[in-house]
Parts: C-alpha cells; structure tokens; sequence
C-alpha cells in the first residue's frame, strides 16, 4: 500500500498530463461505490461553484489548484474532511468527479491551503453569500449569530474555555456562525483562535453579513440579528448602532440587580398574553450614554410569589409577543444546524493554522450549499437525512458506473433512492440546465456535458 501511494505522489500534473489521464480514465468506464457524488456536480454547475473556485484559487481553468479545491469540497460532502481517507477513495468514481485522475497526497492539500488567506477565504464566502441570496437560499430578514466551539486536542499553549463552573477548563476551537432563521441556512462564518471573545469576533461577522445581504447603513427595516446571553455588551450594542446595518435582540443574564429591577416593574406595566405569560417594553440605557434601547421583559408565573422574569435588549422598540414567542425561538435554527451539519467540515479542530482551518471550512460551506440544492430535489425522506447519513447512504452508497457517449459524460445508477424524483431532475440534464440559462458544459471535465441513468 505504501509502494502505490508513493506512485501516486510522482504522477505529472501539468495541464496537458491533467487532461490526458481523465480522458483516458473516461475511455476505461469506471464502476464503483462513489458515484452518488456526482450528482453534486450538476448542483456545482447550478451554484457557480467552479468560478469561486476559481478566484479563490488565482488559477488557470486547466490548472491543478482549483481541482484540488473541488475535491476538498467534494471530500467534505463525504464528511470526510476531518481525517484522510486516500487509501478508500480511489479507482471508485470519485476522484474523477474533481477532474483528477488520482487522489492528491496530504502534503498537496496542506500547501493548496496554506498559500491562500484568511483574506481571501472571506472574499469567497461574501461572493458564495450573495449567490445563495440571489438564488433564494435566503432571504436575510430574521438572523441568528452563535458562537461554535469545538475541542481541541493540540499541545499549543491556549486559552481554555468552560461552559459551566462545574466543567474543567478545555482547549477550544471556535467559529462563529450568521444563520438565516427562517431557511436555517448559514450566510457566513468567521474563525479565530481561543483566546478572541465572543464581542471581539461579532463585529467583523456582521460586518460580512451586511455586505452578503446588501444591508446598507440606515435601511429600514434592517434585518434583525438574535443573540444569546454572551452578546450582552455595551460595546457591541453601540457598534451595531453605529453600523447601522442590522437591529440586535440579545438575551439578558438573570444578574442579581436585573432581577431587582425587573421585580420591581409594576403588574399594570404588564401586558398579559395568556394566564401564566405578560410582557412589558421598558426604556433602557448603559451607563454615561444618552442612546435609548429597549429592553423586553417577560414575566412567567400566576401567582406573585411564583413570578419568574428574563429580560432581552434591542436596538429598536419591537412588537412584544411575536419578538418573543416566534421570531426569538426560532434562534434555536442555529444548534440544529450544528447537530445536522457539523460532519461536513465544523465538528472538531485539526490545524490551527488560521490559513488553513479558514480554507478548509469555506470550502465545506460551499459543499453544504451544493448539498441544500440537492435535498431541494430529492424529497424525503432522503432530504432529511442529516449528512452522514446522507454522505454514507447516497454519495457513498450508491452502486453505479460512468462512461462516454459522445461528448456527454452518462452516470448510471442502480436501485436508487426516490427514483422518480431523481429522474425529473437530473435524467437529460444538459437540457434541464439550458432551460434554466445553465451552461451544460463542465469546465473542470474539459467541456464533457453530463447525464444520469437510473436503472
């Protein structure tokens, strides 16, 4: 096994070589396991996933770099990106889905990744943002931000974190998420080491967000960002303000003298919804500043003795009962995105090279957008597998081969699931992208066209 990976790593991989060997890969027909994969390919082609890459990549179409961007994309669909699996995925079906004829080595990954920035991951994310806008993959008006920490196990010196004082201090990788609330889909994320804070990171994320979302300063109505406890900040509050791209509702901390306080509203400021459920708005401003907030005060309880209160803080005065009993609940989009889609590329640390962690997930965000199209068209209870499931059972479960006709790349699968649905969408696939002002022809399979069979 050692002999034929180290002939792997000496194989030529100039443009012309590139296309030599697929071509000839093409011409032996290929059978296998992996073929499910390609259907992500149409989704590429729908997406615009090959000109991101592209751009990201700062190289020629024929080049190798961006082909091997597309395989970690594809390998993050697999949810395989958390560790290397080179030995299983070749001579399947694969690695020809990325315009390769074989599996790039650990040592090509890394480099690919660590010649590129975090600059220049971000500048991909706002363009994938503004695609997935455009495409209707959100719409941007009601939003979630969250931290997403994740273990680490490196032997660095860093700052610990805890998430109880009943836990032992651990070392943390941590991301941080905009989810749109009502598709729970992920507009952007960004990447720090431990030792930035939650405060630290929200601004460059909103930052991000208002320019996907084309959120000009001073629109109205801006898109409301909902946040937990942790965003609870004086500084931020007033650099959301500042910004004047979104409007922030935060969960307040059940502080001792926030408790006072809100006992001490009267009963008649409440407004009851229901027996046991009244709200009241309140004027709210921080210390040794003029600016007015607004703070939301819900009281849960029938008798006084019983009365339990949590507050919440907004830039703007909101409408109480749908704030806090519709839109806010809906924040929760964010963990089920997590428990759904961390596999992909968000569930544990490897490096903490920023270059490359910020590089990687990016890739994997493009790999979840793809996923999103492809669950679109597939029903369920398909489309509701979570994706290891869906990695395990469709993209690497699938029994099928891949041949030539023509100039057409046909992919035929056997015993697929939901068939009639995948053979309305994908059976005469160059026509179904015509007709949707899709070109047909796969840059990164030499202008191959591609089809599926399902038998």
């Amino acid at each position: 096994m050692q002999r034929s990976r180290s002939l792997q790593q000496t194989r030529p991989a100039d443009p012309a070589s590139l296309e030599r060997q697929v071509r000839q890969l093409l011409a032996d027909k290929v059978s296998g396991n992996q073929v499910g994969i390609w259907l992500l390919a149409a989704e590429h082609l729908r997406l615009g996933t090959w000109d991101l890459l592209l751009r990201w990549s700062r190289q020629p179409a024929q080049g190798l770099e961006p082909r091997l961007a597309l395989r970690l994309v594809n390998e993050a669909a697999l949810c395989l990106c958390s560790y290397r699996h080179g030995r299983t995925l070749s001579q399947k079906g694969f690695e020809l889905a990325n315009g390769l004829p074989f599996v790039p080595t650990d040592a090509a990954i890394h480099d690919l990744l660590d010649r590129h920035t975090v600059l220049e991951a971000r500048e991909m994310q706002i363009a994938l943002g503004k695609l997935r806008r455009a495409g209707g993959h959100f719409g941007g008006k009601l939003l979630a931000m969250d931290p997403h920490r994740m273990a680490s196990y490196t032997q660095r010196q860093m700052r610990r974190h805890r998430f109880s004082a009943r836990e032992k201090p651990a070392k943390m990788g941590q991301t941080f998420f905009l989810l749109d609330c009502q598709t729970g889909q992920p507009v952007c994320f960004t990447l720090a080491s431990a030792a930035q804070s939650v405060l630290d990171a929200s601004p460059a994320l909103l930052g991000m967000g208002a320019e996907i979302l084309g959120a000009p300063a001073g629109a109205c109505p801006k898109p409301l960002v909902l946040s937990d406890k942790e965003h609870y900040s004086q500084e931020l509050f007033l650099g959301v303000r500042q910004q004047g791209c979104f409007d922030l509702l935060a969960a307040l901390s059940a502080y001792p003298q926030s408790l006072k306080r809100w006992s001490a509203i009267a009963q008649r400021d409440f407004t009851p919804r229901w027996p046991g459920y009244a709200i009241t708005t309140q004027p709210y401003r921080f210390k040794n500043h003029a600016d007015l907030y607004y703070e939301l005060v819900q009281r849960t309880g029938v008798k006084k003795k019983e009365f339990y209160h949590q507050g919440f803080l907004s830039t703007i005065r909101l409408p109480e009962e749908q704030t806090l009993t519709r839109d806010y609940p809906q924040r929760w989009h964010v963990e089920e995105f997590f428990k759904f889609d961390a596999a992909l590329g968000w569930h544990r640390t490897g490096t903490l090279n920023l270059h490359i962690r910020y590089g990687q997930m990016t890739l994997a965000l493009l790999a979840q957008a793809a996923i999103y199209q492809l669950r679109q068209r597939i029903g369920p209870p398909v489309a509701q597998w979570d994706s290891p499931h869906l990695a395990r059972n469709l993209f690497q479960g699938l029994e099928g081969d891949i041949r030539v006709e023509q100039d057409t790349i046909v992919v035929t699968f056997y015993n697929a699931p939901n068939v009639e649905l995948l053979r309305a969408h994908y059976e005469n696939l160059p026509a179904k992208l015509q007709h949707q002002s899709v070109d047909p022809q796969i840059p990164w399979l030499y202008n191959f066209k591609l089809d599926f069979r399902f038998k």
